[in-house]
């Protein structure tokens, strides 16, 4: 018990030197989170019910949104679901569901200032799962803290080409040709037409629990994302862990293709 008390009075002081280093350096208007590693460390836990990983995960959410309001980040988008997930197994999928339902409704609940939108493929969930996820983020509307954007259902390929569908079927229902929309088609129609379009391009993008890849995570949004892998499962994932990332990012130079 000491030890553990002596190790989290170091990490406080650890954290406070960190974000004192962090003071004027460049920062990320946008986070993007993909939480993963939730099965890894139930398993590694010693958890027979991967669920139990996806409960930890969830109870994170809202630690990582106070981390990024302290760090003065304006925007986060956080990966809890993707459309590919969608096809686990139901004994493992409807508890992963009931989880994130709990987790996107106490986040809006929060004593906070934050913004919550739900973007993706909602048509593809379950109803009674839409309808709740919809209905708490909308009683957040009117909140002028943090943006938090919640994926659930979510691809990025698929965001691609619903944005060009919905470009078309709005030209279309206002008496427009779409051969003329076809011939001045251009990236602004996308843009405009993202599951949250009101949201800037991604600046940062982080992956929890060492895989080294995107996933189609956003890949309109994070063509000129800096990237960071963290080596921590997502539930085990620390203020400290996010205030590196963004020590890392500091250190960068963005060239945005150039």
């Amino acid at each position: 018990m000491a030890l553990r008390a002596l190790r989290s009075a170091l990490e406080t002081v650890y954290i406070r030197r960190l974000a004192r280093k962090l003071e004027g350096r460049p920062r990320p208007r946008h986070i993007a989170v993909m939480l993963d590693g939730n099965r890894r460390w139930a398993r590694g836990s010693g958890h027979d019910d991967v669920s139990a990983g996806y409960r930890a995960g969830g109870a994170k959410v809202g630690d990582l949104l106070r981390w990024c309001d302290a760090a003065d980040i304006e925007h986060v988008t956080l990966w809890m679901l993707s459309d590919d997930n969608l096809h686990r197994p139901p004994d493992e999928l409807g508890p992963l569901l009931e989880i994130i339902e709990e987790t996107v409704v106490s986040v809006c609940a929060a004593d906070e200032d934050w913004r919550v939108e739900v973007i993706g493929s909602t048509d593809l969930l379950p109803g009674d799962t839409a309808r709740s996820l919809k209905a708490a983020a909308a009683r957040t509307t009117g909140r002028t803290g943090l943006k938090v954007d919640v994926a659930v259902g979510y691809g990025g390929r698929r965001e691609i080409i619903d944005a060009v569908r919905s470009a078309f079927d709005k030209h279309i229902s206002a008496g427009g040709d779409p051969r003329e929309l076809a011939e001045e088609f251009d990236l602004q129609h996308i843009t405009d037409n993202l599951y949250s379009p009101a949201g800037h391009d991604t600046d940062f993008v982080i992956r929890t629990s060492g895989e080294q890849r995107l996933s189609g995570f956003l890949l309109w949004q994070s063509a000129y994302a800096e990237v960071h892998f963290v080596d921590v499962l997502w539930p085990a994932f620390r203020q400290v862990d996010l205030l590196r990332a963004l020590r890392s990012y500091a250190a960068r130079e963005r060239r945005y293709g150039r």
